[in-house]
């Protein structure tokens, strides 16, 4: 990409080229879990017009309905009777986040000492307001079966993750603050970043890591289709400059100013 191809990618309308994308993304990074795709549907009956959905034929968690994408390649659409319990209904916006469910009941001396401390975890959690969206989707990025997807789903090491959060401030600068409600992690990814379109970094949670496969390294990035182009963008200039993945280790008893004078000055 040329100096003269600069500009503010994020006020771009024209669609984006999904294998072009994927490719410098992953020669970029090495990603090797698969970048997906999540979109919320206001009809069950459109989000059933996605081509070649799987649709469950039992109860499952969220988690495992992403790990189905990520993991296993399929394009998958769920509605509120596939998800197990309230919990995972209510990041979607497919269940009300109504007084019973900020009570915190259930989760009162499982993952929280006191119900005080069980409703100041619902009322932390980033979620969809309830009553607009019936169904969810998700799917790979490279079957292009939700152009546009309302986020996208990246899974990547912390050395990875770094590099990706560089690139989408190597343009139009702006500190990124996350925070962590611990369970149900998935409202600090895809449940923020469907409330607010912001770049949303996760440490994924015990139950996205028991059921939904993830791996014991891996963070998770929920973002817009047009900040995933920001990032690689980004990242493609960091390239140049030597910054790129993986990172060599440097040493830890060499004399660092040869380096540094090359990283920094």
């Amino acid at each position: 990409m040329s100096d003269s191809d600069e500009q503010q990618v994020h006020l771009r309308t024209e669609q984006i080229d999904w294998d072009d994308l994927l490719a410098r993304l992953q020669a970029l990074l090495r990603i090797r879990t698969t970048p997906i795709g999540m979109k919320l549907f206001t009809t069950v009956e459109e989000m059933e017009e996605v081509p070649r959905i799987r649709r469950p034929d039992s109860i499952h968690t969220t988690d495992q309905i992403v790990g189905m994408a990520s993991r296993l390649n399929w394009t998958v659409g769920i509605t509120r009777s596939d998800l197990v319990g309230d919990q995972c209904g209510a990041v979607i916006g497919l269940h009300p986040q109504d007084d019973q469910w900020l009570s915190g009941e259930q989760m009162q001396g499982v993952w929280f000492e006191s119900l005080e401390d069980s409703a100041s975890h619902q009322e932390a959690m980033h979620c969809v307001p309830f009553g607009t969206f019936a169904a969810m989707a998700v799917a790979p990025l490279s079957a292009k079966r939700l152009d546009p997807p309302d986020i996208c789903l990246v899974y990547a090491t912390p050395a990875q993750m770094i590099l990706l959060i560089n690139g989408l401030q190597w343009r139009g600068y702006k500190k990124l603050e996350w925070g962590c409600v611990g369970e149900s992690a998935c409202a600090d990814s895809w449940g923020r970043a469907l409330a607010t379109g912001e770049p949303s970094l996760s440490i994924p949670c015990f139950a996205e890591r028991r059921y939904g496969g993830v791996m014991e390294d891996e963070l998770l990035m929920a973002l817009s289709a047009q900040d995933l182009l920001v990032a690689v963008e980004g990242m493609e200039f960091l390239s140049r400059n030597g910054f790129r993945y993986p990172i060599p280790n440097y040493g830890i008893q060499s004399d660092a100013r040869a380096g540094l004078g090359v990283s920094y000055n």
